[in-house]
């Protein structure tokens, strides 16, 4: 079912964590991710599988207790961020797979869903989603934002919840890379929601 490099408990290419082979530090970590605040997208196949929403990047990052204790203070500040900026991801489809459904249950339009995933035009969009949007298509497809874009941004959102938000992007970016490098497989019975 897996290739053969995946583990089938964590469906990655590394085990999840064992609390027992944790130093203090990784077992206080362990132990505050056993009962997630909140719970989490897709549901954790373990305690401290995670320390993100994304189940399984936490076996990653788990192994570091220092980048799991941060990527949970980030959680707790984003959780209740005033203004909720649309699902802008990279392309993962497993972020995509998790993301997808949760963005229809918190009230993200159809709309704006195919427009991110078929690179649509921006055009006819509220202008606070499009510019989520199109600076995120910039930060990551160009790779360079223009005047234009950072001067609309900056309007839209102010400092602070722009530093934010693509502090927020660079979060999601990291935990792409983490699900691409160690090959996070979907659930059996989950197809692909990206376009190949």
């Amino acid at each position: 079912m897996y290739p053969e490099d995946i583990d089938p408990e964590s469906g990655c290419r590394l085990p999840l964590p064992r609390r027992e082979q944790l130093d203090d530090a990784g077992r206080r970590t362990y132990d505050s991710l056993a009962d997630p605040k909140g719970g989490t997208i897709r549901g954790l196949r373990a305690p401290a599988v995670s320390c993100s929403t994304v189940p399984n990047s936490r076996g990653m990052r788990g192994r570091s207790t220092a980048i799991c204790a941060t990527r949970r203070d980030w959680e707790d500040a984003f959780a209740n961020w005033p203004s909720s900026p649309p699902p802008v991801r990279l392309d993962s489809q497993f972020e995509w797979a998790a993301h997808e459904p949760e963005a229809l249950s918190e009230g993200i339009s159809q709309e704006i869903i195919e427009v991110i995933r078929h690179r649509k035009v921006t055009n006819g969009l509220d202008e606070a989603d499009a510019i989520v949007i199109e600076l995120g298509r910039e930060i990551f497809g160009a790779r360079k934002v223009t005047s234009v874009t950072f001067a609309r941004s900056l309007r839209q959102f102010g400092r602070r919840a722009l530093v934010d938000l693509v502090a927020l992007m660079g979060n999601y970016a990291g935990t792409a890379a983490l699900l691409t490098a160690f090959d996070m497989q979907f659930d059996p019975n989950q197809p692909p929601l990206l376009p190949p």
